[in-house]
């Protein structure tokens, strides 16, 4: 095998910063044959890969692209687990473990990473029941070590929490939160050094290899309106028309299949995220919106399309509360995730909704808004309260809890109408 250029384990653990996804990769992989890590580029997948396995091969090195076009097989012996980075460069590997797998009969042997999904028909089976497929994000707060984590999400669903926590946040400091983001690279960094981070990714996206993902050439142009289009419109369910009069030149508008073409090429870099909406088996025959909320990888990339900074963004509260709104959404994702669930968004017709429905597996479910004004406090639970009623009414179980995630709060409590007000600072997993 190929002498591989890599950090040794003890050099890995004493710079790696843990996070949440690394429990389920190790359950995971003693279940399957191995795993797969998606996700956005620069979120951590290759540092996660490299913390979780004994060997490594990096894809992006044009010697070892060669080496796996030629020897494939060869190149897959070695030491497991085997991080496979960058995987969707040479996607025929994927056939290849899954025979090795097939032939060893061994737990984790491998950890593929990318950034990319891979053309269809480049893989000739989907690696299903031998690999298990992990989504990774950019850093929650919890992670970062910008959080206590001091209110847990599952000390929440477990009805265990009962206390005060203290905040440190304000307003400043969460709009600074939002602009630097919860790239790793950027943790501990100088202000004006970690908000050069997201400019410098979209700068990537838009560049001259505009998103060759499936042999396709985009517009740069284009790229970038539709990329400006979805920050404007974080945490909304933005249509088709709206995305394509945003990217609009010389008065035409792209048509619809243009516009999702090109939106489905950042799905498959993972750059953009979509908040399904929550459809409860209710008896009421009740109308639902479900277009999906479009999220992008982490705020500080709509942060950084549409402002030049923390001192800019302060003194704009309502395009501050959505992208607040994003980063909650990253946050309740990521733990939720370690817990087996999924968030949602509730709207009706009616306009009756909560900004997320956090469901895990076995039907337990919660309901949370995302406010960084105190004013908007009380209206939010009294809505949270409704949608409650509503559900309990329409025959679904009680919520284990109604929340107001916010900034301005000073100290997470439960409210006497039972709502938990939990300033970002203090919630985790």
């Amino acid at each position: 095998m190929i002498d591989e250029k890599k950090l040794s384990a003890e050099d890995i653990r004493k710079q790696y910063r843990p996070r949440l996804i690394d429990a389920r990769i190790e359950k995971l992989l003693s279940i399957f044959g191995g795993i797969q890590i998606v996700g956005p580029k620069w979120c951590g997948k290759s540092w996660t890969g490299t913390y979780h396995s004994e060997s490594v091969i990096n894809l992006g090195e044009e010697e070892v692209k060669r080496r796996a076009l030629l020897e494939p097989r060869d190149l897959l012996r070695g030491e497991y687990p085997m991080l496979v980075d960058e995987w969707q460069v040479v996607p025929n590997l994927m056939d290849v473990a899954r025979l090795n797998i097939d032939f060893s009969a061994r737990k984790g042997m491998y950890i593929f990473a990318g950034s990319t999904t891979p053309p269809k028909g480049s893989v000739m089976h989907s690696g299903a029941g031998r690999f298990a497929r992990i989504k990774m994000h950019t850093m929650s707060l919890f992670e970062s070590g910008d959080s206590s984590g001091k209110v847990s999400l599952s000390d929440l669903f477990d009805g265990d929490y009962a206390g005060t926590v203290s905040s440190s946040l304000d307003y400043y400091k969460a709009v600074c939160l939002i602009c630097r983001g919860g790239w790793p690279g950027s943790i501990g960094e100088e202000e004006e050094d970690a908000l050069k981070k997201p400019k410098a990714y979209i700068d990537m996206i838009s560049g001259d290899d505009a998103l060759p993902i499936d042999g396709k050439r985009r517009n740069k142009a284009l790229i970038g309106k539709l990329m400006l289009s979805l920050a404007r419109n974080t945490s909304t369910p933005a249509s088709m028309k709206t995305l394509a009069n945003d990217m609009a030149e010389g008065g035409k508008a792209p048509s619809e299949p243009t516009v999702t073409d090109y939106l489905d090429a950042l799905k498959k870099i993972f750059l953009v995220e979509e908040q399904h909406g929550w459809r409860p088996n209710l008896r009421s025959a009740t109308r639902l919106q479900s277009s999906p909320r479009r999220h992008l990888a982490d705020p500080s990339l709509a942060a950084a399309l549409l402002c030049n900074g923390p001192g800019e963004l302060r003194q704009d509260p309502n395009t501050a509360g959505f992208l607040f709104e994003s980063m909650c959404y990253r946050d309740l994702c990521i733990y939720a995730s370690a817990l087996g669930g999924e968030v949602f968004y509730y709207k009706e017709e009616n306009g009756l909704e909560a900004d997320f429905i956090i469901q895990l597996k076995d039907g337990r479910w919660g309901a949370a808004e995302a406010k960084m004004g105190v004013y908007e406090f009380e209206k939010s639970a009294k809505n949270l309260l409704k949608v409650k009623e509503k559900m309990v009414a329409g025959g679904l179980r009680e919520p284990s809890f109604l929340m107001i995630l916010n900034v301005t709060g000073g100290v997470a409590h439960i409210r006497e109408d039972g709502v938990v007000e939990v300033p970002i600072d203090c919630f985790g997993p």
